[in-house]
Order: structure tokens, then sequence, then C-alpha cells
């Protein structure tokens, strides 16, 4: 399967997808992607505006993944807000959006944290995620609670939340000592849990599948 993963990261989400696939992953931080590609090397790594290249680019892929960022979409805006710090919220996701489901053939995923708004178009929802997507996602039950989401501070302390944090970080399954990045926590933050990638993907190359034989029997019906 031609699969598209844009706005890779790390490749949090591409962790357990295997090397059977042809995977191009779209990442604009040329030192991000150095780790994304020394940790899946059979895929093909465009360093560019994963925004741009989704347009251009979105017909030739079987399945698509987006994970936009999520900062402006946050309920971290509340606090914001309330501190004087004023933002619109990106609305390049909801482009992303309107796009697959009106034009794109395939399968696609755009994952997001839940907003501080109502969504303007409806999510499937997990966690603290929401999934925009053409098919239905499984229920997700790997979620890692990872940065802040371990707990309240006041609540656990900060030596434990440190804790908790480091031990998640660990779970995800990269080594990030030889790279010099400025925040690694960030990084590690940002990636969704391979387990939940894998599971969304299987979903996805389900369909696929079934879609071919579908397909298959149906040119054997005509011959």
């Amino acid at each position: 399967m031609k699969i598209l993963n844009i706005y890779s990261g790390i490749g949090g989400n591409r962790k357990l997808w295997g090397n059977e696939h042809e995977i191009t992953a779209v990442e604009h931080d040329e030192n991000i992607a150095k780790i994304y590609q020394d940790n899946f090397q059979n895929d093909k790594m465009v360093i560019g505006d994963a925004h741009q290249y989704l347009l251009d680019n979105y017909e030739n892929y079987d399945f698509i993944w987006a994970s936009p960022p999520c900062p402006t979409h946050s309920v971290t805006n509340h606090f914001l807000n309330a501190q004087g710090i004023k933002r619109y919220p990106d609305m390049k996701l909801y482009q992303e959006i309107i796009l697959l489901q009106t034009f794109f053939k395939g399968k696609y995923i755009i994952e997001n944290v839940k907003s501080y708004y109502e969504p303007l178009i409806k999510p499937q929802i997990s966690g603290r995620h929401y999934f925009w997507a053409n098919f239905k996602i499984p229920l997700l039950k790997f979620e890692k609670q990872i940065g802040r989401m371990n707990g309240k501070k006041s609540d656990l302390g900060s030596k434990i939340q440190n804790e908790l944090r480091t031990n998640n970080h660990k779970k995800l399954g990269f080594d990030l000592s030889d790279y010099k990045h400025s925040n690694k926590q960030k990084l590690l933050n940002n990636c969704v849990a391979p387990e939940i990638g894998l599971a969304i993907l299987e979903s996805a190359l389900n369909i696929y599948n079934q879609n071919k034989v579908y397909q298959t029997g149906l040119f054997a019906q005509t011959n």
C-alpha cells in the first residue's frame, strides 16, 4: 500500500508499520527529519511544507495519515488568552479535512488534540485525541499519557510526574541520546503512541484488501 505520512515528526505513529509498505514522510524541520530517516531508512523523506505537499500529491496514495500542529487548537489556549496571549486557530487543519473528505479516493486519518472550541467538523474521539477519517477507527485502548497529561504536578509532585513522563517516553521505543535537538522531550510528547498508529493502519488495510478482492472478483466476472 502507498502511504503518505505528513507532519511526520520522528515517526511515533509509523513505528510499528513494518517495511512492506511504500511510505513517504513529510517533515519541515531538517533535524527532526534526520531522526525519522535514521529510524525508517526505507521510507522516502520529503523535507518541506506538508500542507502544500498534501494538496499537490494526495491522489497518488492509498492511505494518508496527517497529524497537523496542535498548539493553536488545544485547551491551553484558555490559559494563554487569560494571560493576554491571543491567536487564531490554524485553519489549515480544516482545509485538509475538507480536501480529503471531498476528493480523496483512498483511506485517510487526520489526528489532533481535543480542541478548546466545538469542532467545526465532527470527529471520532479516543482518549485525548480527535480523529477525522473516512472509515471507523478501532476502539483504542493503548493511550499513553505523556507530558503534562500524566497528571497535575500539585497532585503527584514534580518527581513522580517526571518519572511517569520518562517511563512513558521509554515505551515509545526511540533512542534520542545521539541527537543534539534542543527539546527532545517535546519530540517525544508529540508522538502518537505506536500501538495507536498500528491499530488504525490495520483497520484501513483491511478495508483496502477487501476492496481489492471485490474489484478482482468483478473483473473476473466480466471475462
